[in-house]
């Protein structure tokens, strides 16, 4: 007698937000954009080791990679492209798109496009806004991003934060505009509310255990991929401390830093990940595209 089978558990996306510890947006009321060059940057050997991380388990993932960052670091790039990981666009400059004109905002994702395609050698397929910055008041940044040639965004996170936040959006994957698809970050629907499952503070702040069984429940009860994410800068406990910053974004910025790396590579372990345009596109690698002249 043939026993049915069980469905199998769904493949989740790791992905990552390739910024250093001063550019994140709580600190942008305190450190002048203008100050960047002058800060010591460490995401080179943050992501080198998140890279380690990923090939002791054999995982490939997808880098949401600011421009700035690779436009000073072209190696780095090269080398997650080279380790089999996905390069998509966080933008070049970090601003929310929400803070943006449409004509900034096509101008900040087309250069970042353009120079991550220049220095990887594939097509960037995917974005991911800042700070998770398009909601109902910029969806025209669809639009925008359709013409640019993106095929997907993660950048609408459906909860309610004093950030961000379009809680009445699909939680999971939806098209958006002809042609470009929504993959939203991960949300537990519990009592008629989403709650956050899918990285970054909250991450730190819970129990891995909690933060486990939230992934785990999307992947049995929803039986949907989850999306994970986090940054380089969470993984560095030793990074400088930036002066004259509030309490709240102390605590929101500094939260168990000293755990993460730990419970990533535990949790690298406890499900099955691979990169957004596996996953969501069916597609396992963009295109080539020709090489430029400073490649």
């Amino acid at each position: 007698m043939l026993m049915p089978t069980r469905p199998s558990r769904p493949r989740n996306a790791m992905t990552i937000d390739v910024e250093d510890y001063f550019q994140v947006s709580a600190f942008a009321p305190f450190i002048p954009r203008g100050d960047w060059d002058a800060r010591e940057c460490r995401v080179e050997r943050n992501v080198e080791r998140i890279l380690g991380l990923l090939a002791d388990q054999g995982i490939h993932a997808t880098f949401f990679t600011l421009g700035w960052v690779a436009q000073r670091y072209p190696a780095l790039v090269r080398r997650i492209v080279e380790q089999g990981h996905e390069i998509a666009s966080h933008g070049y400059g970090h601003e929310r798109a929400s803070d943006l004109s449409p004509e900034a905002f096509r101008a900040d994702v087309a250069r970042a496009k353009a120079l991550l395609e220049d220095l990887s050698g594939y097509e960037v397929l995917g974005y991911r806004a800042p700070s998770f910055s398009i909601g109902k008041g910029n969806l025209w940044a669809f639009d925008v991003l359709r013409d640019c040639g993106y095929r997907y965004s993660s950048s609408v996170y459906p909860i309610r934060h004093d950030h961000y936040g379009m809680p009445d959006a699909p939680r999971f994957a939806f098209p958006v505009r002809e042609g470009l698809l929504e993959v939203p970050v991960t949300t537990l629907r519990l009592r008629g509310r989403n709650y956050p499952s899918s990285g970054g503070g909250y991450f730190r702040l819970l129990p891995y255990a909690l933060s486990r069984w939230l992934i785990a429940q999307v992947n049995q009860h929803d039986q949907q991929s989850a999306v994970f994410y986090f940054h380089p800068w969470e993984i560095d406990p030793d990074q400088p401390r930036i002066e004259g910053i509030d309490l709240k974004t102390r605590f929101r910025h500094y939260v168990n830093i000293h755990r993460t790396e730990a419970r990533i590579a535990q949790l690298l372990q406890d499900f099955d990940w691979g990169r957004m345009d596996e996953i969501f596109l069916g597609q396992a690698q963009g295109r080539r595209v020709a090489a430029a002249a400073s490649a």
